[in-house]
């Protein structure tokens, strides 16, 4: 791994005590001294109102008793996780007969495409026939993961575009079946961008090389996203969950004018809360316009880092750490939301638009 540092002469002396000396350096990394901000705290460990992750990755559900999990959930005050890794078929099934046998109201499983062999004869029907065959043995909706848009190619090479012709029918029977589309498209706009000092991510590129894109590898950031979008009012039937914000969480004004555009659009905040929480004022002002479209996602299973969202949303906390420096170097303010955002944010939104969740865990 290559050192990042910073020049740090100007904390540890002064510049007469330097002059003529080698200037001492110390990693950007290590460096994060703690705050002499006074100011109140609101640690929260647990969500105010019950909530829904809609945002969720487990590779367990298939088999064993859950009582581990079900406990790291309750602690949170988390009553339904949607697992997005769901699959099809027969691996599919063995998700939800589990969860359905030892935890019946508390797991939504999403389906997933296999988009291996597109483009073959009979292909789109194929992938429709087993997503309908998946919401029956009890899928509650479809998420599509970043390979489509990068990685996917079709059976004579050629990159899948999102807005593929071939699989405008796998987006009607979404509509049809009345299950909700969960997608994420391309990555966060930086990894785009030259990987140097004046990159927000460059700490995260530089520890995790392998996330960095370019124009031709596989396509432009902007193109990639214009394919999702136009997909999105090509499907006017079909409900559609834009993860991680559509990566526009650092532009918000773009992103109102994208909710407002496609009215079958909503969003998760999952991995991008720094970016509300360093614009806690704008966040907020987005919050209450789009109060029904929001829904509470996380990402990463690690339970200890959803006091950084709970204070985000629920507290006037300013100057706190997020939990991932390369995620976020900068401090997070809390934008304080009332109560019936909260609500709506945390189970109302999402209750309205995935099939299957148990009402009666809400009341």
């Amino acid at each position: 791994m290559r050192k990042l540092s910073i020049v740090a002469c100007a904390l540890i002396c002064t510049s007469s005590m330097c002059y003529g000396q080698e200037r001492p350096t110390i990693d950007f990394e290590k460096y994060d001294p703690p705050s002499s901000l006074v100011v109140p705290e609101h640690k929260l460990t647990r969500a105010k109102f019950p909530f829904i992750d809609v945002h969720n990755h487990q590779n367990g559900l298939s088999s064993g008793n859950l009582r581990d999990l079900l406990q790291d959930m309750d602690a949170l005050n988390m009553k339904v996780m949607v697992n997005l890794s769901g699959g099809n078929g027969s691996g599919l099934k063995a998700q939800t007969d589990n969860v359905k046998s030892k935890a019946p109201n508390r797991f939504i499983i999403f389906a997933n495409i296999d988009f291996s062999g597109i483009g073959e004869e009979g292909w789109t029907e194929k992938a429709v026939r087993q997503l309908t065959e998946d919401v029956k043995n009890g899928a509650n909706g479809l998420k599509v993961f970043k390979n489509l848009g990068l990685s996917v190619r079709d059976n004579k090479g050629k990159r899948v575009a999102i807005d593929d012709p071939r699989l405008d029918a796998i987006w009607d029977q979404c509509g049809k079946l009345k299950i909700p589309v969960l997608i994420h498209a391309a990555d966060p706009k930086q990894f785009w961008q030259p990987a140097d000092y004046n990159n927000e991510r460059w700490l995260e590129l530089i520890t995790h090389p392998g996330r960095k894109r370019s124009d031709t590898d596989p396509a432009p950031w902007e193109q990639i996203i214009e394919e999702q979008h136009r997909m999105f009012k090509k499907h006017p039937g079909t409900t559609f969950i834009n993860a991680h914000f559509g990566w526009y969480g650092s532009d918000l004004a773009h992103l109102s004018q994208l909710m407002d555009e496609i009215p079958n659009m909503y969003v998760e905040f999952g991995a991008v809360i720094a970016e509300l929480g360093r614009q806690p004022r704008a966040a907020r002002q987005f919050f209450e316009k789009y109060q029904n479209r929001i829904l509470f996602g996380k990402d990463s299973w690690q339970p200890e880092e959803y006091t950084t969202y709970f204070r985000v949303l629920e507290t006037a906390d300013e100057y706190f750490p997020y939990h991932k420096k390369y995620h976020a170097f900068w401090r997070m303010y809390g934008m304080a939301l009332p109560d019936d955002i909260l609500r709506k944010v945390y189970y109302q939104n999402a209750l309205k638009i995935i099939p299957g969740i148990d009402k009666r865990l809400f009341e």
